[in-house]
């Protein structure tokens, strides 16, 4: 390895950043270790599939909230604290859950772990920023991905070893193991808070509030849902403009940089959500695959990203977020364009089609969030990086509503000739409008770079230093 100092890099963030990658690994595993043993949960505590979807859904939306709420907090209380205090309530929630007896303590268990937890990806997405130079950004956050990747591989793999041997409740204590990292982020972290600031609770309620309704609304449906998260966006966007410290400080959005590369994000997210949602049901539907064939077929795309993660932060240090971009957006266009033309194919051609989909996805989220935390000044970091976290699930969530409607829906017929597969039309269907997506994105990007580049070059630059406020 190279020395730190020769490369821009303290030896200590050297360190923070390795630690901060066993942290996603743990974080990534906890938000799936549970999926596989719902259908134990549902027998024992005599549930209803919809009620115990709860244990996901929960975590979930407490995850997307208090990402931003970490984010706007970091601006002003120092991040170890933070993370001091988000571990404790993790663990507490993971004993709740391990003793639990009753269906309600598992879910106070989920619920006190996803509040926790969710100081994760706030400092995945501040620790690169504030610790990593701009030229060196790519590498930090390569490493991060590359945590995420192989939480996402071990997750499933742990989670059905465990059960195998003991009861499901054990399955809280994995990611306790974070725990061992806080002393590390206490010596390496900063204990100066950044500036000065009060924090608008009433805004930060009325965004949380608007967002629960919307993801309510998603995964349970019901207009009256949808009407209340409308006008809690309303009564949220009111404050903002009228609150002297506002939760999220509009200035955010005026930002054209800014608020271009998070729309991007967000569609890039969405679309993302479509292999791992979409490929389970196409293998079991169509190939007739048995559950753990399926998982086999995942884990050589997962695998690709995890190895692969940390060369695609080199990539953008040493040749540009633009590069990455488009090397990204040419791997998911082909992904989507083989899928749409594959599904039905066997496994092992869909697992290889997988391979490009899960590296593409990776390298555009790793160019998107480089490039979007350079269009930020230093005093909007924490949070701006917070709602390109919320947004990210957000997105992903009503796409997968929307696959999901897709798939019920089905399909009569293909829409690219060059599938022969039986009953894999709207598979096929869905994979080519994503792959023309995709397109329409890459020509977004293009066009806003020629028309705006002059103005916004921090969107598009290599090596630009952060924006300054306007």
């Amino acid at each position: 390895m190279k020395n730190a100092v020769s490369t821009g890099i303290s030896a200590a963030s050297e360190k923070l950043i390795r630690i901060l990658a066993f942290t996603m690994t743990l974080s990534s595993m906890g938000a799936t270790l549970f999926n596989i043993v719902l259908p134990d949960m549902k027998e024992e505590f005599g549930l209803s599939v919809a009620q115990v979807s709860w244990v996901t859904t929960i975590y979930g939306l407490i995850y997307a909230i208090g990402s931003v709420i970490y984010g706007k907090l970091a601006d002003a209380f120092p991040l170890k604290k933070l993370l001091t205090f988000g571990f404790i309530l993790f663990c507490l929630g993971s004993l709740i859950g391990l003793s639990a007896q009753a269906y309600w303590m598992v879910l106070l268990g989920r619920t006190l772990q996803s509040a926790g937890a969710s100081v994760v990806p706030a400092a995945a997405m501040i620790i690169p920023v504030r610790y990593f130079p701009a030229e060196r950004r790519g590498y930090a956050l390569g490493i991060t991905a590359t945590g995420l990747a192989i939480g996402g591989v071990l997750g499933p793999v742990v989670s059905a070893l465990l059960v195998s041997v003991v009861d499901w409740r054990w399955l809280f204590c994995v990611p306790m193991l974070m725990l061992v990292t806080l002393p590390f982020y206490r010596k390496y972290l900063s204990d100066e808070p950044l500036q000065s600031v009060q924090v608008d609770w009433l805004g930060g309620g009325l965004l949380a509030g608007t967002v629960t309704l919307l993801l309510l609304a998603v995964t349970y449906g019901g207009w009256e849902l949808y009407v209340g998260s409308f006008i809690g966006f309303l009564l949220f966007v009111w404050r903002i403009v009228r609150a002297r410290q506002p939760f999220v400080n509009p200035r955010l959005f005026r930002n054209v940089s800014y608020s271009f590369g998070l729309v991007l994000s967000a569609m890039v997210m969405g679309i993302g959500y479509a292999l791992p949602f979409l490929t389970p049901q196409l293998l079991a539907e169509v190939n007739r695959l048995p559950a753990v064939w399926i998982g086999f077929a995942m884990v050589p795309g997962a695998a690709a990203s995890a190895i692969l993660g940390r060369k695609g932060g080199k990539l953008a240090d040493a040749k540009g977020n633009a590069f990455v971009f488009y090397l990204a957006s040419s791997l998911l266009i082909s992904c989507f364009l083989l899928y749409s033309g594959g599904s039905g194919a066997p496994a092992g051609w869909v697992a290889a089609i997988l391979i490009l989909g899960n590296v593409g996805q990776m390298f555009m989220q790793l160019a998107l969030s480089n490039t979007i935390s350079r269009t930020l000044p230093k005093e909007l970091t924490g949070v701006g990086m917070g709602m390109l976290s919320m947004l990210s699930f957000l997105s992903g969530t009503v796409a997968i509503s929307l696959y999901g409607k897709a798939v019920d829906f089905g399909a009569t017929s293909h829409w690219n000739p060059l599938n022969p597969f039986e009953g894999s039309a709207v598979y096929s269907n869905v994979a080519l409008v994503l792959a023309l997506l995709h397109i329409g994105i890459l020509l977004s990007y293009r066009y806003y770079a020629q028309q705006f580049g002059s103005a916004t070059k921090s969107l598009l630059s290599d090596r630009t230093s952060l924006a300054k406020p306007e």
